[in-house]
C-alpha cells in the first residue's frame, strides 16, 4: 500500500519544482541550516565519513559540498590491468547485460529503449546495438562523483529534459522507461576499444548533474540540448577512474558499451553492491 502510494504521490507532485526547492536548501551555506541537516543526514543513512578527505560535518560549505565530498587518496584503487573495465560509481546494481532488439532491461518484465535512453537519435544509437550495459545506483550514502569505466575522449553531450520520478528499485520495478523518460545528461566517448556512452540520470529531488568539463548541466533548458566535442582542440580526454560528473543528490549511471567490446563479470547480478574502481568487466576488442 505504501509502495502504490508512493507512486500516486510522485506522479502528481510537481516534480521539478519540489526539487529545485530542495536544491536551494542543499546550496545554503548558513550554519544554522546546514549543519544539522548534515549532521542528520550522515547519521540517518550512515555515511562512512571515515572515507571522506573531510570527516567534520561542521567544515561542509553546504550540504551539497558534503554530498559530493571527495575521497582520500587510495580509496578507491583500480582493480585489475588495462583491459579490466571498472565500476563508474559506488552504489547497487540495478541491471545488467546484453542490448538486444534494441531495448535494455529496467526490471524482471520491463525494458527500455536504447534511442530513447541516448536522447532520440538512431544514428548516435546504432553504434551501440547489440552491445551491452550496466546501470548502477546510488543510494543516499554513497559517494556521489561519477568516473570512468575506461579512458576515453569525449565526443558528444546531450542534454535531454524529462521526468524526475525518485529511481529507487521499487520505482524502477513499477514504472516504465524511467531511465529513458528522467530527465539526463548523456555523455559519448571514443575509446581506443569502441564506442562508450555514460548516461547521468536525474531524479527527484536531484539538485543538479554536473559534469567535469561543463560544471551544471541539469536543471537546463526545456528543449533537448547537443554539444559536439569532436575535432575539438585540445580533445577532452578523462583516463579511466578519473571523474567525469557528478549528482548533488543520489541518482543513476548506465554506462553502455559498443558490440563485442566488453565482458561483464559473469558473478555480477541485479542489487550487487559495487564501488568505484571494482572490476565489473573485461575489454574483448580485436585491439585488446
Amino acid at each position: 500500500m505504501k509502495g502504490k502510494l508512493f507512486l500516486i504521490f510522485q506522479h502528481l507532485v510537481p516534480q521539478h519544482a519540489l526539487s529545485r526547492v530542495v536544491g536551494a536548501l542543499a546550496a545554503c551555506r548558513w550554519g544554522f541550516v546546514k549543519t544539522p541537516f548534515i549532521s542528520w543526514f550522515a547519521k540517518r543513512y550512515e555515511v562512512n565519513l571515515d572515507e571522506a578527505k573531510c570527516s567534520d560535518t561542521r567544515q561542509f560549505k553546504s550540504f551539497n559540498d558534503f554530498f559530493t565530498r571527495e575521497l582520500r587518496p587510495g580509496m578507491r584503487p583500480l582493480d585489475g590491468d588495462e583491459l579490466t573495465v571498472v565500476s563508474p560509481a559506488d552504489g547497487a546494481i540495478n541491471q545488467l547485460g546484453n542490448i538486444a532488439d534494441g531495448t535494455l532491461l529496467q526490471a524482471k518484465g520491463r525494458h527500455f529503449s536504447l534511442v530513447n535512453l541516448l536522447g532520440g537519435d538512431p544514428e548516435l544509437a546504432e553504434e551501440f546495438q547489440d552491445g551491452c550495459f550496466c546501470t548502477v545506483y546510488l543510494s543516499p550514502k554513497d559517494y556521489h562523483r561519477v568516473h570512468m569505466p575506461i579512458a576515453g575522449t569525449l565526443t558528444r553531450m546531450i542534454h535531454v529534459p524529462g521526468k524526475l520520478f525518485s529511481v529507487n528499485q521499487f520505482t524502477s520495478e513499477n514504472v516504465d522507461s524511467l531511465f529513458a523518460r528522467n530527465e539526463r545528461v548523456v555523455c559519448f566517448f571514443e575509446t581506443e576499444h569502441g564506442p562508450m556512452a555514460l548516461v547521468l540520470v536525474g531524479a527527484m529531488i536531484v539538485a543538479s548533474v554536473d559534469t567535469a568539463w561543463a560544471g551544471q548541466v541539469c536543471p537546463g533548458r526545456e528543449s533537448s540540448t547537443h554539444v559536439s566535442y569532436e575535432g575539438q582542440v585540445p580533445p577532452i580526454q578523462i583516463g579511466k577512474g578519473e571523474e567525469m560528473g557528478r549528482f548533488k543528490l543520489g541518482s543513476t549511471v548506465v554506462a553502455v558499451f559498443g558490440p563485442g567490446m566488453v565482458q561483464l563479470q559473469a558473478d555480477l547480478a541485479a542489487s550487487d553492491a559495487v564501488r568505484m574502481g571494482q572490476r565489473i568487466g573485461s575489454i574483448q576488442s580485436p585491439t585488446s
